[in-house]
């Protein structure tokens, strides 16, 4: 039976929309299907770093979400206790990110792909990857409402998230892993406005964050050592009200608000899996996790998208072979975000900087320029790696 579509998409959230919608505007014939139907939610940090902004501009949807009243954040400030760090996150072409609740985004990016000629199939587990001659062919699946299916295509991607059915079909191979190191819980406030800021106020190991995000709301996020999570969860108000309580201005702000959903929360691993095998290939949380203290899961999803539809482009293209493209993919998804990968793990043990670096922070204190290549390292717009270089930590302790 001839094949159907080009590429199946299991999951259409941010990674599987963002590949979808690539993949139709380049022509083929796509189907992403998901369990939950849209709009839904789904525990995120929803901060949307100006790199991920950019790539929403880049594809014609920035001034969607803009209209749907998300507030743009041209700040990132640091609280440190002794002193606070603020600076511009962005570049001049992408000055800004966002905080975006997933009800919105996640359906934003789906109604764009369909838009572009993706079949989008809400409602729908996929149950089975089918293989023939060991190479990913199709999957079988079901709705909510109808019978077995059998869809078939070139290539099947699998962007299902940290507990991706399409990595464990295929055995994707895990490297570089790290336990879980933090815990969080976050919730929604109104009366707390934050002037375009994204604020990060660092303790001993103790940590909170608030974003501005849709319907006037701010989400704080909590979080502390995951050795601490089952002590956490027998009071998970109490415990967040008290982290908070470490930055008594935040928390005399916090007085004034009105908290407006129920907590949620999460732990989670630190991975890399291989991308890529013979007709499969993983983009996003599936592919890829790390902590969320550096909030970068959203702008991995999209440039894993653009690097993933790119590299499945050449090979339907016959410019390269699968393992060819699919490789580079790997190597290209890799070499980017490794870095990161160190620095959010060391930043998610929650252990106070070791004196080198307070010695730095302290020294950039106050140079507006150092500040904001601080806060445009927290944001992914640099590496960590060209931020710690040493001739840029010499370059700065030398300045101040």
């Amino acid at each position: 039976m001839p094949r159907t579509f080009d590429v199946i998409i299991v999951g259409a959230r941010c990674a599987g929309s963002s590949t979808a919608l690539l993949m139709a505007r380049k022509g083929y014939r796509v189907l992403a299907v998901d369990r939950a139907t849209f709009p839904s939610d789904t525990v995120s940090t929803h901060i949307l770093h100006p790199l991920g902004a950019k790539a929403l501009a880049d594809w014609g949807l920035l001034d969607r979400l803009a209209a749907t009243g998300c507030p743009p954040i041209q700040t990132y400030a640091f609280d440190f206790g002794p002193f606070t760090i603020t600076g511009a996150p962005g570049t001049r072409e992408a000055p800004v990110a966002y905080c975006p609740r997933r009800t919105v985004l996640d359906m934003l990016l789906a109604d764009a792909a369909a838009e572009s000629g993706a079949e989008i199939r809400e409602g729908f587990t996929a149950e089975e990857i089918l293989f023939e001659d060991g190479h990913a062919v199709g999957i079988r699946g079901r709705s909510r409402h109808g019978g077995s299916v059998i869809e078939r295509a070139r290539a099947v991607v699998g962007a299902d998230g940290r507990h991706s059915f399409v990595a464990k079909a295929v055995r994707a191979r895990p490297y570089n892993e790290k336990p879980p190191l933090l815990v969080a819980y976050y919730t929604y406030w109104s009366g707390l406005p934050m002037k375009g800021r994204f604020e990060n106020y660092v303790r001993d190991r103790r940590g909170f964050a608030a974003a501005p995000t849709h319907d006037g709301l701010t989400m704080v996020i909590a979080g502390w050592p995951y050795a601490e999570f089952a002590e956490i969860r027998k009071d998970i108000e109490g415990n967040y009200l008290k982290a908070i309580g470490l930055a008594p201005v935040f928390a005399e702000r916090l007085c004034g608000a009105r908290r407006e959903a129920r907590f949620l929360g999460a732990a989670v691993a630190n991975y890399f899996r291989k991308p890529y095998g013979p007709g499969w290939a993983l983009v996003g949380d599936a592919g890829y996790n790390r902590d969320f203290i550096t909030a970068q899961g959203m702008l991995d999803a999209f440039q894993d998208a653009e690097l993933c539809a790119a590299a499945l482009h050449r090979t339907f293209a016959g410019a390269q072979p699968f393992d060819a493209a699919l490789g580079e993919y790997q190597r290209s998804r890799d070499a980017r975000v490794k870095a990161m990968y160190d620095f959010t793990c060391q930043l998610a043990t929650l252990e106070p900087p070791p004196p080198e670096l307070q010695q730095l922070l302290a020294a950039i204190h106050g140079n507006r320029k150092m500040m904001d290549g601080f806060a445009a390292m927290n944001a992914g717009t640099i590496s960590p790696a060209e931020f710690f270089a040493p001739e840029n930590v010499t370059a700065m302790t030398t300045v101040a």
